[in-house]
């Protein structure tokens, strides 16, 4: 089991849900599953808990530079995994989560509250400096991160597949001058959809399709004369949600 660690995050001290798969043995992509079904509990309308208080989704990025979801979990949102957990795996991650989150806080206690309280005018100047430049590295990791926490809250809220057109909508919400006739030109440009006028036009390629990237959605038709005609409208995955804005955030290239 690896260590759990704690850090200061934006929502106070928290633990990360990599973190938490690997120490108790469970696919990230599950736990993030899990956690996605206790956020849309507590934010129920009549609902007078928050999930923020408890889970706070970001990104990160992965060995490719691909960002991916996950979530920083405070001590309450620790609590609640280890509610559903049994065995040894779950006493463990609660002991661990308990002592990290104690040694913590025992740490913070020590540190002086507020630099104006230091009696040494020169350690004073010291602590304001450190302060300062603390300050403004928050501020530029937060107006970095603003766009991927915009666009990984839209993919983890969405239970299903959505429009390449709203899709667009959320690449322009990132900073990518790009409307959804563009983007449809840029997708058939890039082999993503096909280009060849018929029935198949802007349908997913199959480069697309293997890459998982979008799903046909199929609607049967009844017309008023009797016969039944099938409509096909291409949605795109999550993981093609995640796949587009990263590849537009990172290139910044528009066809």
């Amino acid at each position: 089991m690896n260590e759990l660690k704690v850090t200061k995050s934006k929502i106070g001290l928290t633990v990360d849900s990599r973190d938490v798969s690997e120490m108790v043995g469970k696919e990230h992509s599950n736990l993030m599953r899990d956690i996605r079904g206790y956020a849309e509990v507590l934010d129920k309308p009549d609902s007078i808990l928050k999930a923020a208080n408890f889970f706070n989704l970001c990104t990160y990025l992965d060995t490719q530079g691909q960002a991916r979801p996950c979530y920083l979990l405070t001590r309450k949102g620790c609590d609640m995994v280890a509610n559903k957990m049994t065995g040894e795996k779950g006493v463990l991650f609660t002991a661990a989560y308990v002592t990290k989150f104690e040694e913590m806080e025992n740490d913070l206690r020590l540190q002086p509250k507020d630099s104006y309280m230091i009696a040494d005018p020169i350690e004073r100047a010291k602590a304001w400096i450190v302060e300062a430049e603390q300050t403004k590295t928050l501020a530029l990791q937060l107006e970095a991160q603003h766009p991927k926490v915009i666009f990984a809250d839209s993919v983890a809220t969405s239970k299903t597949s959505i429009l390449i057109g709203e899709l667009a909508k959320i690449i322009k919400g990132n900073g990518v001058d790009i409307g959804e006739k563009r983007f449809f030109t840029w997708l058939r440009d890039n082999k993503f959809l096909i280009s060849r006028k018929g029935t198949d036009y802007n349908a997913p390629t199959q480069k697309s399709m293997e890459l998982n990237l979008f799903r046909v959605k199929e609607t049967v038709i009844t017309h008023s004369d009797g016969h039944i005609s099938i409509n096909k409208t291409t949605k795109v995955t999550g993981k093609g949600q995640i796949y587009f804005v990263s590849k537009f955030k990172t290139s910044l290239v528009l066809a």
